[in-house]
């Protein structure tokens, strides 16, 4: 494993950060055996950098991985990452209990990098301020509750550039990979938090999965060109860890392979270590994901849930996989969240009343109610929708209890 420094004289960490965001499920709840085993492996492998936060997992997150430490006696070798979840923090007492119930949640008496959650203007990191996070701020990091401080960003580049020149910071996490070196903070944030010696997370490599499993076909076969064979994934994450700007690269790892993969990948690239064929190979397949892609969701779930039960990033992935994959699959899925086929409850688009709750919360400020509309346009088709829903009474498969 190769190791970085996210703050100046700090810690080495790994280059590649385990995301506690995605851990494995079962019956609808955290595979702990699994998640557990899955973290064991990739430590073992030299990954000593564990990022979760408050909301993950409904606060499951923090739980899974504070035992997974715990049982393993490594509080003194793993650093943690967690975040104050800003964007629900209304009143200033507020601060203290969400960090108190951190801390018993992971069992621990130490943050080693805590972040402000999802900042997505200097207005959000102001409202903080009112609230006395500077000076709880000084409070932690003076008995040591919490090592280092920063905030992960989603929102202009603008607004990021003025949170990150208002204070002090010693890092911050950002979204960025091949698609996204011009949206959000993107590569002027990047270059401007290198400059000022902020040390740089990134988040959402894979964009949600959609420059890995989801790759489309082009994409594939432009990489399938070059001289050695690797997986999508392996070329974006090659990519970010070619920036000297970045120190952690966070995956949100489930799957045996995929973990193994970008671990080896994680060993073997280095700084400016990419060639000129190489770089031309990613700026191509930048060009067919562009080509392709209808709406930029990265599958975050800030927008949900909907309190009229659509299920947005799923609507979302459905559209964008009509353009990589073709309409068939695309569509058959997204005629099953409009039907309930499979037992499951009506989430299509067409449940949307409109509300605006959703794009609030969004961090790619997507104008996600046109673009649901946009999507049940193309996505819904009537002749499959009745053949479907003729066959699922047939079979029984549709839900009792449907709206």
């Amino acid at each position: 494993m190769q190791y970085r420094k996210l703050v100046e004289g700090g810690d080495s960490l790994s280059v590649l950060g385990y995301g506690c965001m995605r851990f494995p499920t079962k019956n609808a709840r955290v595979d702990k055996e699994k998640a557990k085993e899955q973290m064991l492996y990739a430590f073992n492998e030299g990954v000593n950098y564990y990022d979760t936060a408050y909301p993950y997992h409904g606060g499951k997150s923090e739980v899974v991985l504070g035992e997974f430490i715990k049982e393993n006696n490594l509080r003194d070798k793993v650093y943690i990452a967690d975040k104050l979840p800003s964007f629900i923090v209304n009143k200033p007492e507020q601060i203290k209990t969400y960090f108190e119930t951190q801390l018993k949640r992971l069992d621990t008496d130490y943050i080693d990098y805590y972040l402000m959650h999802m900042l997505d203007s200097l207005k959000s990191w102001e409202k903080l301020k009112e609230f006395g996070i500077l000076d709880f701020i000084d409070e932690k990091k003076k008995s040591g509750q919490i090592r280092h401080i920063g905030f992960s960003f989603h929102g202009r580049e603008e607004e990021f550039i003025k949170i990150l020149e208002d204070y002090d910071w010693e890092f911050c996490q950002i979204q960025f990979n091949y698609l996204d070196e011009h949206n959000q903070a993107g590569v002027v944030g990047l270059k401007r938090a290198y400059e000022l010696g902020i040390g740089v997370v990134i988040m959402e490599p894979l964009r949600g999965g959609n420059l890995a499993a989801k790759a489309p076909d082009k994409a594939k076969e432009r990489f399938s060109k070059y001289k050695e064979q690797r997986s999508p994934a392996y070329w974006a994450l090659r990519w970010l860890w070619n920036h000297e700007e970045i120190s952690v690269v966070l995956s949100g790892m489930n799957v045996d392979e995929h973990i193994k993969e970008n671990i080896t990948v994680a060993k073997l690239t280095s700084p400016n270590s990419m060639s000129d064929e190489e770089i031309k190979t990613i700026n191509d397949v930048k060009e067919i994901y562009r080509s392709l892609m209808k709406v930029p969701c990265t599958g975050c779930n800030y927008c949900m849930p909907c309190p009229f039960g659509v299920d947005i990033p799923g609507i979302f992935s459905d559209y964008n996989n009509k353009y990589f994959f073709g309409p068939r699959l695309a569509r058959m899925q997204y005629i099953i969240r409009e039907t309930g086929l499979f037992g499951t409850t009506k989430c299509a688009a067409n449940l949307c009343t409109q509300c605006g709750k959703c794009e609030k919360h969004c961090p790619q400020n997507i104008k996600i109610r046109e673009e649901l509309k946009l999507a049940h346009k193309e996505l819904d088709n009537t002749f499959m929708r009745v053949g479907m829903s003729i066959v699922g009474r047939i079979m029984g498969l549709r839900r009792a209890d449907r709206k």
